[in-house]
This record gives C-alpha cells, structure tokens and sequence, in this order.
C-alpha cells in the first residue's frame, strides 16, 4: 500500500523545465483550479475544443471532481514562474491507445515552452501505460498546435472529423507511435 501512496506523491510533484516552467499532475481536490483553467481555456480559444464555455461552467464540484479522478486519465496543470499557465489531459481510449485532449497554454505563457512541456508530460504518462499510441485531435487551421505536435514526433493520420463544438469547422487526426 505504501508503495502506491509514494509513486502517487512522486507523480505529482512539480517537474521543472527550463525558464521557469513546471507541470504537475491534479487530482480531484485540485478541481477548482483546473475549473478556472478550463473556463479560461474555453473563453480563449472557443474554437480549439470539442466542448462549450456554457456546457462546462454549468458542471458542478462534483462533475469536477470526477473528471480528475486518476483513474479517468491524466490531468495536468502547468505553471510559468509560479503562476498557472496552461492545462492537459490524457486518457486510455483503447488497450495501448492513449488521446491527448484539454490542451491549451495562455496567451502570456505561449512561446515559452509551456506547450513542450505540456504535451511530455501526457508521452511520459502514455508511457507508463504502457500504450503504443499517443493520438489527438486538432481544429484545422490551428498551425500553431500542429507545429507543437509535429516537433514531437505527431504525424496527421488523414482522418478529419467535425468539430463536435461547431460542425462548420473540422479537425484532424494526429498520431504519435511511442517506442517499444
């Protein structure tokens, strides 16, 4: 039993990048702030995700708190100089396939390796899956977020989508095999 509680602790502990940016990973009594992230998330980037600024602020603790349960998948949060800076999630779709979804940086921590960081983190915890893919979905046009990708390793797969937040718009499949 302690043996969990220890690698638990050890994964949430802050990992530091360079220029002051580090990521941890939240669980349910961090609901408050990956609430406010998400919100924010949403607010600024409406079009880069599959859910709505309004369906997301009617969510109750409760609804929060379940959503980061570790064992619905990995919630990070990152900070740029001790103040938050961008969020992330992962979760197993399928045995050795893990999507990466919630990503989003602030606008004043953008450029500055908030994203890199972001994006290791949730290869790290696809890693310890063990999974064999890391797949993701990203609202067509959006160049930024696909060079991100790209530069780690994500490849687009061909397949495209409707985004499920706004049909007129779609997005595309990008894939990341791990090393096995």
């Amino acid at each position: 039993m302690s043996g969990s509680v220890e690698r638990w602790e050890a994964l949430q502990s802050p990992r530091e990048g360079g220029d002051g940016v580090s990521v941890r990973r939240v669980g349910p009594e961090d609901w408050a702030s990956w609430r406010d992230l998400r919100l924010a998330a949403l607010s600024d980037a409406p079009n880069a995700f599959g859910s709505t600024y309004d369906g997301q602020r009617a969510k109750t603790e409760a609804d929060w708190r379940d959503r980061l349960d570790p064992r619905n998948g990995l919630t990070a949060i990152a900070s740029l100089d001790g103040g938050p800076a961008g969020m992330i999630g992962g979760y197993v779709t399928e045995p050795g396939v893990v999507e990466l979804i919630s990503m989003w940086v602030a606008r004043t921590a953008r450029g500055r390796g908030v994203g890199d960081a972001l994006v290791a983190e949730v290869v790290r915890w696809a890693e310890e899956q063990p999974a064999r893919d890391v797949r993701l979905w990203v609202t067509r046009g959006n160049e930024a977020a696909e060079r991100l990708y790209a530069r780690h390793g994500f490849v687009r797969t061909g397949d495209v989508q409707p985004l499920p937040s706004d049909p007129c718009k779609d997005e595309i499949a990008m894939r990341l095999r791990l090393r096995r």
